[in-house]
This record gives C-alpha cells, sequence and structure tokens, in this order.
C-alpha cells in the first residue's frame, strides 16, 4: 500500500513535496521509504542518506517503530531535534485488511511560536489564554490589572457572588465586597500574595475564603488574581465525605496503623513489626487476649501492604461448626450436600484470592480442617467441598488467636507443622492492663467516636473516672473499656459534658464473673490472686457506696479500719 501511495505522482508532487510540514514514511519493517523535503530541512537530514535505512538509526528520537508495533497513533508530541522544537503526530498505515503496513510522522516546526510565547509580557495579550483556563475552572477567579479595575471573571465568581458580568467588570475590585477589605488592591500596593482570607461578597453577602497573588511581568506588578472558595460549600462537602467515609468503614471495617492509638513501648513495638511485615508476603500470627484489637492490626496489615487493591476476608474459625466452616472456607459444587446452592458456590480463599484472608480464634480448628489449611498453605491451592479439581489461589494468610499454641500441640490439639507455617512472624499484642499510661489517649479517642454513634458531645472523663480505669485490670481489654464508656454515655444526661464515677456501670457484674475474666489463660501466685481479688472487692463495694467508707466495710464484711488498712495498701484513694 505504501509503494502505491509513494509511487502516484499527483499526490507525491502535489501533497506530501509541497506539504509546509515535514512528512516521514516507514515500512513495516521500520525502514525509512519517504521524506519529504519540508522534513530535510527541520531535520537537517539529507533524505539520500536516510532512505532504505532503520529509523531508528537515523532519526533522532523517533517513535515511528513504536507506532509500527503497537498500532497505535500518538497525537501532538512535542520532540526537540537539536535546537529546533517540532510538534507530531505519528499514525499507524493500515491496508485493506486492516494490518498495519508502516506507519507516517507529519510534524511542524514550532521553534519561533515557541519563542514568541516565552516573549509575551503584556497581560493584555496573555487575556485569551487565561481565559480559556479562567472560564473552564470551577473555582471562583477574578483578575485585576496594575489600577484595580476588574478585567476578568468566570462564571463560577458569577454564580457566588451574585453580581453579573457586566455589574463588575471595567469596575473598581472593591465592587463585590459586603464586608471586608479588598485583597485585589492589598496585593497590588504590596506586591506579596495573601492567603484564606475570610470575607463577605455579593449582595447576599455569602461568606467566603478568598487567595489573591501578585502577576508580575518583566518584573513589575501588571495585575491580581484572586481566587475565591465558597465557604458553605467547603463544608457541605466535607460533611459528606465524612460520612462517606464513616459508610466506608462500618461496610468494609477498613482500619490503618492511625487507628491503633497509643504510645506504651510494647504497643509500638508490635505496630513497628506489623508494618515491617505489611511490606513483605509472609504469613502473620497475632497473639494476644481477646479484645485487644487483634483484627485491627490485621486491617492495618493489609491495608499498608502490597494486596491493599484487594480483598479482605474475615471469617471466626470458632463461631460455625467444622462442616459449615469448611464450605466457607473452600467452597462446594452443585450437589455437594443436601440444600446446596445450585451451580455450588465459591469460598472464602476463591474470594480473597489477590488479597488477604484473616483466621480468628485459629486455635479453635478441628485436627480435619488444621490438615486442610495446612496443605493451602503448602500448595497454595484449594478444592471445594464435593469437588476433584484443584484451584489455585494467590492469599496471604493473617491468624489470630488468644490460645496457648505450644500448649495446644503438646495436647495433641493443634498440628507442630501447621504452627510453624503460621509462626513465620508472630506479632504479640500486649493487654491493656499492661498499658495503662494508653487509656487516657484510648477514651478519649473512644468517646470522640461514640459521639458520633450517639450523637452526643461528650468532652471527655474526669480524673476521678481515669483513677478508676487506672486502678482495674481490664480482664475483656479494649473491648471492655469501649462497652464501659458506651454504657456510661447513656447513663449521663443529654447536656452533662464530663463523665463522671457515678456513670460509669459496674466494671463487673458479679465478683466471681470478674476473677474468671482476670485469671482466665494464666496461672498466678497464690498470693497474687488473693490481693488482686481483694483489691477488686474494695474498688466495687466503694463505687456501689458512692465511696462511703463504713457502707463499704459493711458489704465486705470486714471492719472500717481494716478497710483503711487495706485502701493503703493497695493504692486505693
Amino acid at each position: 500500500m505504501i509503494e502505491k501511495i509513494l509511487s502516484h505522482p499527483s499526490i507525491t508532487g502535489e501533497i506530501l513535496e509541497n506539504s509546509s510540514d515535514g512528512i516521514i514514511i516507514v515500512d513495516n519493517e521500520g525502514t525509512v521509504v519517504y521524506i519529504n523535503g519540508r522534513a530535510q530541512k527541520i531535520t537537517g537530514l539529507d533524505g539520500r542518506a536516510v532512505i532504505g535505512r532503520k529509523a531508528v538509526d537515523v532519526i533522532p528520537n523517533t517513535r515511528l517503530n513504536h507506532v509500527v508495533r503497537t498500532g497505535r497513533a500518538e497525537i501532538g508530541r512535542k520532540q526537540l531535534i537539536g535546537e529546533t522544537v517540532i510538534v507530531t503526530n505519528r499514525y499507524p498505515l493500515r491496508n485493506e485488511k486492516g494490518d498495519v503496513e508502516g506507519a507516517v510522522a507529519i510534524f511542524r516546526d514550532v521553534t519561533e511560536i515557541e519563542r514568541l510565547s516565552d516573549r509575551v509580557s503584556d497581560l493584555w495579550r496573555a487575556r485569551e489564554l487565561l481565559e480559556a483556563v479562567i472560564e473552564s475552572s470551577e473555582d471562583a477567579i477574578s483578575v485585576a490589572d496594575e489600577r484595580g479595575v476588574n478585567i476578568i471573571v468566570n462564571p463560577a465568581y458569577t454564580r457566588i457572588t451574585g453580581l453579573p458580568r457586566e455589574a463588575v467588570l471595567g469596575k473598581p475590585v472593591t465592587i463585590d465586597i459586603a464586608e471586608g477589605e479588598s485583597m485585589h488592591m492589598k496585593v497590588l500596593q504590596t506586591g506579596k500574595p495573601v492567603h484564606n482570607v475570610r470575607m463577605k461578597v455579593g449582595p447576599m453577602k455569602r461568606e467566603v475564603v478568598v487567595n489573591v497573588a501578585p502577576i508580575y511581568i518583566d518584573g513589575q506588578i501588571r495585575g491580581s488574581v484572586g481566587v475565591i472558595h465558597d465557604i458553605s460549600e467547603i463544608i457541605a462537602l466535607t460533611e459528606e465525605l465524612t460520612r462517606a467515609r464513616k459508610l466506608i468503614r462500618h461496610l468494609q471495617a477498613k482500619y490503618t496503623f492511625d487507628d491503633i492509638i497509643g504510645r506504651a513501648p510494647g504497643l509500638l513495638r508490635a505496630k513497628e513489626e506489623a508494618m515491617r511485615a505489611a511490606a513483605t508476603p509472609a504469613t502473620v500470627l497475632l497473639l494476644g487476649e481477646s479484645g485487644t484489637g487483634k483484627e485491627l492490626f490485621a486491617h492495618a496489615i493489609h491495608n499498608m501492604s502490597t494486596r491493599r487493591e484487594g480483598q479482605f476476608v474475615r471469617i471466626n474459625c470458632a463461631s460455625l461448626s467444622e462442616s459449615l466452616l469448611e464450605s466457607e472456607l473452600f467452597g462446594y459444587e452443585e450437589g455437594a450436600f443436601t440444600g446446596a446452592r445450585k451451580g455450588g458456590k465459591k469460598g472464602l480463599f476463591e474470594e480473597a484470592d489477590g488479597g488477604t484472608i484473616f483466621l480468628d480464634e485459629i486455635g479453635e480448628l478441628t485436627p480435619s480442617l488444621q490438615s486442610k489449611l495446612l496443605r493451602v498453605m503448602t500448595e497454595r491451592e484449594i478444592r471445594r467441598v464435593g469437588g476433584t479439581d484443584q484451584i489455585p489461589v494467590n492469599v496471604r494468610i493473617i491468624a489470630a488467636t488468644n490460645a496457648d499454641l505450644r500448649k495446644k500441640i503438646r495436647d495433641g490439639q493443634f498440628r507442630e507443622d501447621l504452627y510453624y507455617r503460621l509462626n513465620v512472624v508472630p506479632i504479640t499484642i500486649m493487654p491493656l492492663r499492661e498499658r495503662k499510661e494508653d487509656i487516657p489517649l484510648l477514651v478519649e479517642h473512644i468517646i470522640y467516636r461514640l459521639n458520633q454513634n450517639f450523637g452526643r458531645n461528650v468532652r471527655g472523663a474526669s480524673e476521678a473516672v481515669l483513677d478508676i480505669f487506672q486502678d482495674y485490670s481490664w480482664p475483656g481489654n479494649i473491648r471492655e473499656l469501649e462497652n464501659i464508656l458506651g454504657r456510661a454515655i447513656i447513663n449521663m444526661r443529654v447536656q452533662e459534658r464530663i463523665m463522671e464515677p457515678e456513670h460509669l456501670p459496674p466494671l463487673c457484674q458479679e465478683q466471681e464473673d470478674c476473677l474468671e475474666q482476670i485469671f482466665r489463660g494464666k496461672v498466678r501466685p497464690l498470693e497474687e490472686v488473693v490481693s488482686m481479688a481483694e483489691k477488686e472487692a474494695i474498688v466495687n463495694a466503694l463505687k456501689e457506696t458512692g465511696r462511703n467508707r463504713e457502707q463499704a466495710a459493711g458489704l465486705l464484711g470486714i471492719s472500717v479500719r481494716s478497710l483503711y488498712y487495706k485502701m493503703k495498701r493497695y493504692g486505693i484513694r
């Protein structure tokens, strides 16, 4: 096809050779088959030395070979050849079957235009260029000359101020101000920009924020440009964004490391370990008591990893029976069991392909499911219930447990080989009782979030409340703290702003329940157990009686003197 075009004398003589644009044509091998006179003049190339040679070898910065290879045009590409600036359009040449048989570059020398553009020194000569940008802007923009007269306003400006163009153009810049001084005049006088100045504009006295900057041409102020933001629109957008973020968080439960509150060294160490793990594809095992925030860590690791765009799937391994958990994890084929969905169902490992699966309470898996999970981690493939095909999966596993897996291994309840597969990056999350210095920060953060959920305006907790929290052992950890604060806010009157001890619910409903939570899963010296139980009982008795020591002693069945002694011993004020 290229040869036919070039062999046609009328086309070659009348169009190609006499074109004011440079033209270069290559065949499907990237070999130059034509270069017109204008192209030779612009590039400085000799046609006799170029034709028949590969374009990449003789034409600086050419991309014709790329157009031949991809079959895609490149429009309006600026290119530098020596000191000459050209703008090039490159097109593939196709035959009647649509196959690429070559490519053509059509380009123009714009060096002089570029130089003239650089020399533009008059604001009026730049007006058309400015207006093209300003008219299409969603921001309200006004431009004044050096005398403080409006010369340009855009549609967004007229919408915000309520003033038509004809009422503004050619008039002093003070015409739109309802309250405040003109920032245009201030900038023209000082030569310095101003930022975030609040004022009211137009007949409706709309409140806005203004940014104004000077326009310098050849070192002299030739005008000023102002950008006006409608505060009401900003507030509306901010509220909408806040609602959207809350909705996303509610539906998708996405958290980052910023949501993990605290400054205790142990917590910071766990966060640092988790951040390092997030940058790798390694399996992570989160260890810690119930309510310490293991799920937050799992979300944060996923969101900081290269898999952040993939699915994050969570399942509690203790919440379902073995058969249901197996079908949820691995899916099932049609007819696998009575009630199976027609067409079968994907499992969570398939749903999480390319992302992360979070296996909470991993220590509760049955031996059969432990074996199947080990196979998934080893072979990187799953088999649906009732199926025979092996389905490859690319999933990162984050597991969590509050159980002692080593003890379970010794008791024959957990596979040792699976433990070592899971324990690649173990991260221990400390309980709240071991980082009580974080309680004030946590209380502030949780109250802020509960205010949003409950529509309240509680400013914080009193020192007396924080003292009670510091004395408590928090067997339920942060989850228990959230529950206590939520119930306390419900107990507060709408007009009350500071949480006081009388708003708090009993930290444990029954003393036996408290002791069970405090000592569950950890063997302590008997003396320590007795001391903790005594302290817990005294704190609860004082709270129950409004800190009346005589009544508290009566509830505890001890003398007031003994109560004072024990309060001093345990540091209870």
